[in-house]
């Protein structure tokens, strides 16, 4: 299996990484590459304007009216 060597890394993030092996109870090889594949392999997480995006047209506003909206609301936020 290949290797990955990383030089020049700042102390503090040589403590965390440290860190969050101890506190996922695995050593600090295997704490980096669970980091690594996570970012890289596997699927991430879709942002809010992404999930937004994809919501289907099913409908038009007046579909989705309440029957009792009949009074407006000018300041709902005061």
């Amino acid at each position: 299996m290949p290797s990955l060597v990383v030089r020049n890394l700042d102390q503090s993030l040589i403590n965390a990484l440290k860190a969050r092996a101890v506190a996922h109870h695995r050593s600090t090889e295997a704490e980096h590459r669970a980091i690594l594949a996570a970012i890289l392999i596997e699927p991430q997480r879709k942002t809010f304007a992404e999930a937004l995006s994809s919501i289907p047209a099913v409908g038009t506003d007046a579909d989705f009216m309440r029957l009792n909206d009949d009074i407006r609301a000018s300041n709902v936020f005061d």
